[in-house]
């Protein structure tokens, strides 16, 4: 699995332009709330998930790679009230998460990164029509 990410990784751009973003950003989404199903069932679950099983250390981390988007989103010059609300979405992911095992399961349905992540490409589709992909699934 982790050679997997690590060539999806190799294939993301490394500019600043807007595109090259939101690539990015979508990639980190998938790899928190998608990346993973859980074994016979065809519910998806992500690093987020899994990283909250590991009590304290395991949410921080989660919601390190969850502020990531919303860094890349100041980046993009979407409005401090976005960001603060994108920052709130991860921070209660993040105070959920720090309930011992019980934690996980609010992530389970609290995706605060898909949550973002819509806040993202709503911005992108207003003032860089031209990144928009068409969804394929």
């Amino acid at each position: 699995m982790a050679s997997g990410w690590s060539a999806a990784a190799k294939n993301l751009p490394l500019g600043k332009d807007p595109a090259s973003v939101r690539r990015r950003i979508e990639a980190m989404e998938h790899l928190l709330e998608r990346s993973l199903t859980v074994p016979g069932t065809r519910f998806p679950i992500g690093l987020d998930v899994v990283l909250d099983l590991v009590p304290g250390i395991g949410t921080t981390i989660a919601a390190a790679m969850g502020a990531y988007m919303a860094w890349e989103a100041r980046n993009l010059g979407m409005s401090k009230t976005q960001i603060a609300r994108m920052a709130g979405n991860v921070g209660f992911d993040w105070v959920l998460g720090l309930i011992p095992w019980v934690g996980a399961i609010p992530d389970l349905f609290f995706r605060s990164n898909s949550r973002n992540l819509k806040m993202i490409k709503k911005h992108l589709d207003k003032h860089h029509p031209s990144t928009a992909t068409i969804d394929q699934g």
